[in-house]
């Protein structure tokens, strides 16, 4: 018994990790809530005051989407951790070759099952009936809830580089031309983090990413997000 929940527990602990596009989605994802805020003071050209009641909207709008997003995130875990322990029960279960062929080509990549034959597909499925019995206890671990963490501050922290201008610069027009500016370069970094990550080419995806960025702000202000 022992044996079998340190198993379990151990894959638990592998199965999920924030990567590097995950970062740079959330941070993405914080950089056009508080966009969407800095882009409405360009608009208006408020004084200090509404810049200020501004500032603090785009903080307590990151604040609850960063909450919501680490959320979404823990039940996606578990949602998929159920799903995976499901499939695993199905194949245990499964009454022919056939079908425990079928349950495990439908669960891994598509170009792995296509390069496995069904003599490989079988002896995948013969470990899996010889592994412990899975179950949902203790599906969530600390790390999954460090992550969650790890994505609240992402995009609750995003709110910062953007905003801090309006906060150093008493000349609103100033501090909105250097918001846009790090904006910009932060996009551009992220996208060029992004092809060095993936093999893509650097500065032609940095550019890219940087477009997709601002015409997603610019859609969203338009629709009045």
């Amino acid at each position: 018994m022992a044996k079998q929940k340190d198993f379990w527990k151990k894959r638990l602990s592998e199965c999920t990790s924030l990567d590097k596009p995950d970062r740079i989605s959330e941070v993405l994802f914080g950089f056009i809530m508080v966009l969407t805020m800095t882009g409405t003071i360009s608009v208006t050209a408020p004084g200090r005051q509404e810049v200020r009641d501004l500032l603090w909207a785009a903080l307590g709008c990151n604040l609850a989407w960063g909450l919501v997003d680490a959320i979404m995130n823990l039940m996606d875990t578990l949602i998929g951790r159920a799903r995976n322990i499901t499939q695993l029960k199905k194949i245990r279960e499964s009454a022919s070759r056939d079908a425990s062929r079928e349950i495990v080509r439908d669960n891994i990549s598509p170009l792995i099952s296509d390069l496995m034959n069904n003599d490989e597909i079988d002896q995948l499925s013969k470990k899996i009936k010889q592994l412990p019995e899975p179950n949902m206890k203790n599906s969530l671990n600390v790390k999954d809830l460090l992550i969650a963490g790890q994505i609240f501050l992402l995009v609750f922290l995003s709110t910062f580089p953007v905003a801090l201008p309006f906060i150093l610069f008493k000349d609103v027009a100033v501090a909105m031309r250097v918001s846009n500016g790090v904006a910009l370069l932060l996009l551009f970094a992220a996208g060029y983090t992004l092809a060095r990550y993936s093999g893509l080419r650097p500065f032609i995806t940095a550019l890219a990413y940087t477009a997709i960025g601002v015409f997603l702000v610019g859609l969203t202000m338009i629709l009045g997000g």
